[in-house]
């Protein structure tokens, strides 16, 4: 009888982990995967999260699995995350983890009934979850630390080690899309990231980055501008500074961002999610935050400088300037931002 229960005891644990739905904030729950893997060297882990996010989790050797969220992002889908619980029953999990404060977000883990379901207190999940925990913001100031205490039942006198998200690069691959793309490494590589999901009061001006375009390529640098379809107005602005300009947004995968990132001197972003994936490359990042606070979520690496004015009106974390004047931005100078670079 003692044998079976030590057996049982030293079972490895196969946890869920209900993913963000932030490119961002995805990148910074690697952390959290790394602290599992440093406390339980035998577990698996596998992430529920959303389909655009599947191959970013690909490149997080800590991550077994990544599993389709068949929820579309603020959709409530009660019988969707009911169905997919039920489906996921017979996988074995011991452990759940729910880094999302939703209601909604802790349904799959229940009906999936896996023993274990931690996360923090929000939106009355008792019963959901069955070992929910306080967040003390005093203590756990940044998203990351949030994340990464979850992984010791949230019980925290200081703010724990974070691991830096470390992002697998395919050079392969790299080679592929440089060749579709037609790029080259003939100059230094500078990347830009002009664009913020959240809105205008994290975006650096463009005119600004355009400047910015001109004092590189003067300094025999190249840039390639990174981002969404959405900024591929902005890329072509930008490249009006010069031909060594390559407009890559809408062009490229995630996946295809972070390959391409890791041939950059150096990248110049907005506080956004490429900024963390930037960061996980090994990038020496220049990171440009307006309404928002690196005291909150800071670029994860030893490689980054950040510019953030400090002014009296912010952080404000609003998605647009409440006074019209984007101050906090725009009194970031490109020559400064240069200097840096």
């Amino acid at each position: 009888m003692q044998c079976w229960q030590t057996a049982v005891m030293r079972k490895p644990r196969r946890y869920l982990i209900v993913g963000p739905s932030w490119v961002g904030d995805m990148v910074m729950a690697q952390s959290l995967f790394i602290t599992l893997k440093q406390k339980h060297p035998d577990c698996r882990i596998d992430v529920l999260a959303p389909a655009w996010s599947l191959p970013v989790l690909a490149r997080m050797p800590q991550v077994d699995r990544g599993i389709e969220d068949t929820t579309a992002h603020g959709e409530f889908g009660l019988w969707k995350r009911i169905r997919q619980g039920k489906e996921l029953r017979n996988a074995g999990y011991t452990h759940a983890i729910v880094t999302p404060r939703s209601w909604k977000s802790a349904l799959v883990p229940f009906f999936a009934r896996v023993p274990e379901r931690t996360g923090y207190k929000g939106e009355q999940r008792y019963g959901l979850l069955n070992r929910i925990l306080a967040l003390d913001k005093t203590i756990l100031q940044q998203t990351v630390q949030r994340y990464v205490a979850l992984a010791d039942g949230g019980r925290v006198s200081h703010a724990p080690e974070t691991p830096f998200p470390v992002l697998d690069i395919d050079v392969d691959n790299r080679a592929k899309v440089m060749a579709r793309l037609e790029l080259d490494t003939d100059q230094p590589i500078i990347c830009m990231m002009p664009g913020a999901e959240y809105g205008p009061a994290k975006q650096w001006p463009i005119a600004s980055y355009t400047e910015l375009a001109r004092q590189l390529l003067d300094d025999g640098k190249q840039v390639w501008v990174l981002g969404s379809d959405k900024d591929a107005v902005h890329g072509n602005e930008i490249s009006q500074a010069g031909s060594r300009v390559k407009n890559l947004c809408g062009k490229t995968s995630l996946t295809e961002v972070i390959d391409l990132m890791s041939c950059a001197s150096a990248a110049v972003t907005n506080d956004s999610g490429l900024m963390h994936i930037a960061a996980a490359t090994g990038v020496k990042v220049v990171a440009i935050y307006g309404s928002s606070s690196p005291g909150y979520t800071p670029p994860l690496t030893d490689q980054s400088t950040i510019i953030y004015k400090q002014l009296s009106c912010s952080p404000c974390f609003a998605r647009t300037c409440k006074y019209g004047h984007y101050d906090c931005l725009g009194k970031v100078k490109s020559a400064d931002v240069y200097r840096l670079v």
